[in-house]
């Protein structure tokens, strides 16, 4: 049985642009609008930090705090959740440079958790957001951060072990820096960056599988159709293969490849360098050359497969963020995007310049008009 969290009472405490913000929320469809500047964009960031991560801008700590504010900041949720009623709440107590740590918190029903690692048993996020849009014309390194969020989604310690590889990794580096490392050492270093290797390498080719199979099922329809797999050795063996015997052979490599690493002052073989290959199906080329509406068409199925797949693996159907999403689309694909959005059964939380282009939605939507220091809910 799937369960789909709704986020009743939102509240952001000098987050961004904002001092203060309550949105009181009672429908699936949320529609926030206002003129740009006005701070719709930071109110769907704020949700996005009820997830692991550093939210959908990927910022700081520091960055989110409100420019002439204190330096600290909040954000709390009341939620109908996969574990019942429950209020989230994350942020910053201590503003930079303080001796009491600056670091952030989290808290379910006001009782502190270890990370928003926790989170994710009440409630999972997924997004689209308009720095999204050059996905598949920018570099391996974007398109590795968009497959690590959609596996994050389904596994939330994936983070963590990202986190951890790339520690390992570095840790490795310094090692090679030296003329003549200490081979021991080295061994360490090896070891356990094999482990946490195959791991990342592991969740992320399950989840492609998944959703490369979700995507065929859905066929063609309003949103092309797309196909996906994983340009790294370790990902198409993971499936396949003992994950000892893929330890022992990335351990090899790495042994193997030491003074080649060296010279170039960096792992030259590993997850770390995985690339994400997207093909737009109807007309079976690469997304990179596909025009810049059919890409954010395919973004657009991407996204939505990604939601229905969540749903499926983990029993929670994810909290949707979209920003200024309907606004590229044309009359028919946006009640398409309505009517597909509709059908997950998941709440949706969309932000646009133009209130006209939610008027296919608007008799079943909270919808607020967004001012500077103002959230309004006009109906």
């Amino acid at each position: 049985m799937t369960v789909a969290p709704q986020i009743l009472r939102l509240s952001l405490t000098d987050f961004r642009s904002w001092r203060t913000a309550t949105l009181q929320v009672s429908r699936r469809l949320v529609v926030l609008t206002g003129p740009n500047g006005a701070g719709k964009t930071n109110i769907l960031e704020a949700i996005s930090f009820l997830a692991p991560g550093r939210g959908l801008r990927r910022a700081t700590l520091d960055a989110v705090a409100r420019e002439d504010g204190p330096g600290t900041w909040a954000v709390a949720a009341e939620i109908e959740g996969a574990q019942g009623l429950a209020t989230l709440g994350t942020g910053v107590a201590t503003p930079p440079g303080a001796e009491a740590s600056h670091a952030r918190k989290c808290r379910i029903d006001r009782e502190p958790v270890g990370s928003a690692t926790a989170f994710a048993e009440h409630l999972r996020l997924v997004w689209l957001v308009p720095t999204m849009d050059g996905l598949f014309l920018g570099p391996a390194s974007e398109r590795r951060r968009f497959l690590d969020r959609l596996v994050l989604a389904v596994h939330p310690d994936h983070a963590t072990r990202v986190s951890a590889l790339e520690r390992s990794l570095r840790a490795r580096n310094r090692l090679l820096e030296n003329p003549s490392p200490d081979p021991h050492w080295l061994d360490a270093a090896e070891h356990e960056t094999a482990e946490l290797a195959v791991a990342v390498a592991a969740a992320r080719a399950e989840t492609v599988q998944r959703l490369a199979a979700a995507l065929f099922e859905r066929g063609s329809g309003p949103f092309p159709s797309a196909g996906l797999a994983l340009d790294g050795w370790m990902e198409g063996a993971a499936l396949d293969r003992p994950a000892i015997a893929l330890e022992d052979q990335y351990r090899k490599a790495l042994r193997d490849n030491r003074g080649r690493d060296a010279a170039a002052g960096r792992t030259l073989d590993g997850p770390h360098l995985t690339d994400l290959a997207v093909t737009f199906a109807p007309k079976g080329i690469a997304a990179r050359d596909a025009s810049t509406g059919e890409q954010k068409a395919l973004l657009i199925t991407l996204v939505l497969a990604h939601a229905e797949l969540v749903a499926t693996m983990t029993g929670i159907a994810p909290v949707v963020l979209l920003d200024e999403v309907v606004a590229h689309l044309d009359p028919g694909r946006r009640d398409a995007l309505f009517e597909a959005l509709g059908a997950l059964g998941a709440q949706v939380w969309m932000a646009g310049a133009d209130p006209a282009a939610f008027a296919g939605i608007a008799a079943q939507a909270d919808l607020f008009e967004v001012a500077p220091q103002r959230v309004t809910l006009s109906r």
